[in-house]
């Protein structure tokens, strides 16, 4: 489910794009342009352009193969040049997170469990709009350096519980997006 989630707000992204520039454009020759400039496009049109380009190390979608697939690895690295504008009505630096979480979760396999499990229980309060404080995201990565597996997941989803009781309490939880 996580995993559709992400896919699917990248697509959107890659979808408004690619009809804004037109229905006659080739996709992969307009993924290869994107591709080409990834600081001139916003990182959910990049990441949906390197979607529809193959590797030509290992053969997969580029910028998610192994680590040490050399176009994997610089693919993954541009991705962080891509624009990231803050949505209307959350707070800055919230798409920084998103975009952060949902790279993350899209390359499961170069990271740990630990990160892996908060990547996936922060991303939907993040496309909410909400924002951890310090003090929040502290408490997040101690969760996952200390407590053991077995009740692991549920001290990250009671973290999550209480990044929202405190938006809805500030009044700085979009509307609708609970």
């Amino acid at each position: 489910m996580c995993r559709a989630l992400v896919d699917g707000v990248v697509e959107e992204g890659w979808a408004e794009f690619a009809r804004d520039f037109g229905e006659e454009a080739d996709e992969e020759e307009l993924a290869s342009l994107v591709a080409a400039e990834p600081d001139r496009h916003d990182w959910r049109v990049l990441d949906g352009a390197l979607d529809r380009l193959v590797c030509t190390g290992c053969g997969g979608r580029l910028g998610r193969g192994p680590v040490g697939c050399g176009p994997c690895d610089l693919a993954h690295g541009f991705r962080y040049v891509a624009l990231e504008p803050d949505r209307p009505g959350v707070p800055p630096g919230n798409e920084h997170a998103v975009r952060v979480n949902v790279s993350v979760v899209r390359r499961p396999h170069v990271t740990s469990e630990n990160e892996l499990l908060l990547r996936r229980s922060a991303l939907p309060g993040l496309l909410a709009g909400l924002l951890p404080t310090t003090e929040e995201a502290q408490r997040f990565a101690a969760v996952a350096r200390r407590v053991p597996w077995p009740e692991r997941a549920a001290a990250v989803e009671e973290l999550v519980e209480e990044m929202f009781r405190r938006c809805r309490e500030e009044g700085s939880l979009r509307a609708g997006e609970e």
